[in-house]
């Protein structure tokens, strides 16, 4: 059974407007730090759009923030308190998908886990760019779980099959692909690195 929900919208526009306010920043700055518009910001922290992945990655970027940490603490935030250590039925856990391309993305760790672990389902044809900014201050391992993944890691391509890995060195503009005709399935392993 699929578990996406519309409340994750809800929580993410919640936590992108907890990010901003922490750091004081008016809509403008957020707009300058990340390359997307303050209408868009706007509407996202209204709960009105849901941002597609290259928007996350643009937002999670500016907040130096890697896109699972942005996810996970909006996980956190459903009804103030914090998803306590234990069993995590994948029945209960939310999924979030990117309304322009269709990739879903489900934390499996809560957000006071030292590491990070998402699962991704990247459909056949999508591709997600994300900013070098995106990978600053963190350790990130990807590993394919099923399928074919394109990876483009700055100008180098890595094209990776299930049980592959990769481990990220320094940030760099960075593509996932699938190329192939059926879905991809891989996973996210980061920690963070020194904070500046």
């Amino acid at each position: 059974m699929s578990n996406i929900v519309d409340s994750l919208v809800g929580q993410i526009a919640s936590r992108v407007r907890t990010e901003r306010e922490r750091r004081r920043w008016t809509l403008a700055q957020l707009a300058d730090a990340s390359g997307v518009s303050q209408a868009m910001i706007s509407r996202i922290e209204r709960g009105e759009s849901s941002p597609t992945a290259v928007v996350l990655g643009k937002l999670s970027a500016a907040f130096q923030l890697s896109v699972a940490s942005l996810l996970a603490l909006a996980e956190g935030t459903q009804d103030g308190t914090d998803t306590p250590a234990g069993v995590r039925r994948r029945a209960d856990a939310a999924e979030w998908r990117d309304p322009a391309t269709g990739y879903r993305r489900r934390q499996i760790t809560g957000p006071h886990f030292p590491a990070e672990i998402a699962e991704i389902r990247l459909p056949a044809g999508a591709q997600v760019p994300y900013p070098a900014a995106a990978f600053a201050f963190v350790r990130q391992v990807v590993w394919v779980l099923d399928g074919h993944l394109t990876f483009h890691d700055g100008d180098t391509v890595h094209e990776l099959n299930a049980g592959d890995t990769i481990e990220l060195g320094e940030p760099t503009e960075r593509l996932f692909a699938n190329t192939a005709d059926t879905e991809c399935r891989y996973a996210v392993i980061l920690t963070r690195g020194a904070q500046p």
